[in-house]
């Protein structure tokens, strides 16, 4: 296959998934500005009037800045708390392992694999009894350990790709453990930071489960705000196509505004 061919193909793959990708959140923007009766028309409405009914009432209903700021206030300092305890740990395990670093590393990631609903009652019942429930500071404590070992996994990833020699080199000039880390390590380390970073604030931004069972109303965030569109009536797509789209606006800028970011951070020490 010639190489005019062979990026031709690229290129309508590579726009075939995304277009594939990008469908349902492009139907749930569409279904937003529907009446709810051409939400679930059968076949799907393709041409309408577009209405911005449907965003009055979810405004009307509920105090979506209240809920947005309770998003942003958690998994940002979540995110940083995860990030502050996780480069020391990470830095220990890169640069000085044991023979117990491999498998403290998996035993931390395999907690990713039990299901939250396990662990639900015994975390209700601390957080009752320590006061924590429906409150940003509980919710801060559960994202920051939930998110910690993916934190620390890909912090070790990116810190294992600096060259051990340019730390060594500090120290013989002096360096402390504090200088090292903070003056040589970080700086070289920075993409990789910046992109665990950006994956953490996705991932709370996401977060569902915790923040339903844990908060109510003072503290709930946006995941909390779609989840109140439900009723026992049933479910108003377009009302919650408007709700979903409001809450996941934010994340999508914000990943788009930071996607070289991201992919940079990702790549990084790819090439050596």
């Amino acid at each position: 296959m010639s190489s005019a061919k062979s990026g031709v193909l690229s290129f309508v793959l590579g726009w075939g998934a995304a277009l594939l990708l990008f469908f349902p959140i492009l139907w749930m923007l569409l279904t937003g500005f529907k009446t709810e009766v051409e939400a679930i028309a059968t076949p799907p409405t393709l041409f309408f009037s577009p209405t911005m009914e449907n965003y009055q009432a979810v405004f009307q209903r509920a105090d979506y800045l209240s809920f947005a700021i309770n998003s942003v206030v958690v998994s940002v300092v979540a995110t940083a708390l995860a990030i502050l305890i996780a480069v020391p740990a990470a830095y220990v395990m890169a640069f000085f392992p044991t023979k117990r670093t491999r498998g403290t590393l998996l035993w931390m990631l395999s907690t990713k694999m039990m299901p939250p609903v396990g662990v639900l009652v015994p975390m209700y019942l601390l957080f009752r009894d320590f006061g924590l429930l429906d409150t940003l500071t509980g919710l801060v404590i559960i994202y920051t350990l939930m998110n910690l070992p993916i934190v620390i996994w890909m912090l070790y990833t990116f810190f294992k790709e600096v060259p051990p020699e340019i730390l060594e080199a500090g120290r013989m000039d002096g360096a402390r453990a504090k200088q090292e880390v903070t003056l040589l390590l970080l700086p070289l380390a920075l993409p990789g930071i910046a992109s665990t970073s950006l994956l953490s604030i996705i991932l709370c931004w996401n977060e569902a489960f915790w923040s339903l069972n844990l908060s109510a109303h003072n503290a709930a965030p946006l995941t909390a705000f779609i989840a109140s569109f439900s009723s026992p009536e049933g479910l108003f797509w377009a009302k919650l196509s408007a709700a979903s789209t409001l809450a996941i606006a934010p994340i999508l800028v914000f990943g788009w505004m930071s996607q070289r970011q991201l992919v940079r951070g990702l790549t990084f020490g790819a090439v050596k």
